[in-house]
């Protein structure tokens, strides 16, 4: 079995990892009866960010072969194999080290690195100790919003002290509560940190929580869920980059319906970023952003 074949194999087979629509549309040289499952392939299903996509992506109901990575090189010989079938492949949000994407469909995640730590710098006015508590290694989006802090906070607030900036939560947000909790112990005077994802974010949220220095310590992190709202109303966290990982789950679907047929598709398409603080979560174009109503297209 061919690491494609195994690929759509496990995908296929299990719900929770495939769009599960059959093509309306067929392709040029097809019939109009023809029908192909769609196989849009995320890094989970459990946070927030993911079931958008999958709302996204179901809304779209189009036959597509979408991936979003775990990792930047380790299904880079599937998606040879899938191309070379041929399969059009468009990679969503975190990006793979392999030039044949039929479309590269993400967040600017370097500018909303950018973004969080210019937000950061205004509440901290310049100074003050600061933890970036990094996701996991391989994973490409989450690095770039990373670099863009860093590069940022080097460059534009010399008066921002990194006291830890290697540290990794992990996958979970068990094993980020975890290491958010390490870094408190060590740091019992910090001013500010920054998380690059959602369960990052939510595991330093809890571990401020029990440590009794929620909102003393100013936080920004990446991503939503009902959970970050709540927090961000109460002033325990102090702003949210987030995405539009609907947008990214229709528009990654959509771009690969049209390599499909045969048509231009542009290689990069931006899903755009938003800062979210306190004073604008409540303003409607950012409230469905941050609390957006999937039900339609979960059913």
């Amino acid at each position: 079995m061919s690491r494609w074949t195994f690929l759509c194999a496990v995908v296929l087979s299990c719900p929770a990892f495939a769009a599960g629509c059959k093509g309306e549309r067929a392709t040029q040289t097809e019939p109009a009866s023809a029908a192909r499952k769609v196989a849009v392939i995320p890094k989970g299903t459990t946070h927030e960010f993911w079931k958008s996509v999958h709302a996204g992506a179901n809304k779209a109901r189009i036959d597509a072969i979408v991936l979003a990575p775990l990792d930047d090189t380790a299904l880079v010989p599937a998606v040879r194999e899938a191309k070379a079938a041929p399969i059009p492949v468009v990679i969503i949000d975190s990006d793979i080290h392999w030039d044949e994407r039929a479309s590269f469909v993400a967040t600017d995640n370097f500018q909303g690195g950018v973004v969080a730590a210019r937000h950061l710098g205004k509440l901290l006015n310049g100074q003050g100790k600061v933890v970036v508590l990094r996701y996991q290694e391989g994973s490409a989006s989450t690095a770039e919003r990373e670099r863009g802090f860093l590069e940022t906070a080097h460059k534009e607030l010399p008066g921002l002290e990194l006291v830890s900036t290697n540290q990794y939560g992990g996958a979970t947000t068990e094993s980020a509560y975890k290491t958010s909790e390490n870094l408190l112990v060590q740091w019992k005077a910090l001013d500010g940190v920054f998380c690059p994802n959602e369960s990052t974010t939510f595991g330093m949220l809890r571990a401020l929580q029990d440590g009794k220095r929620a909102g003393q310590v100013k936080f920004v992190g990446f991503d939503s869920s009902e959970k970050l709202v709540e927090a961000l109303a109460a002033g325990e966290l102090h702003g949210l980059v987030v995405q539009n990982p609907f947008r990214m789950g229709e528009l990654g679907v959509r771009a690969a319906l049209e390599a499909l047929v045969g048509k231009p598709v542009e290689k990069r398409i931006d899903t755009g970023v938003q800062l979210v603080t306190r004073e604008t979560m409540n303003d409607p174009e950012v409230k469905a952003l941050v609390s957006p109503n999937l039900a339609a297209w979960l059913k």
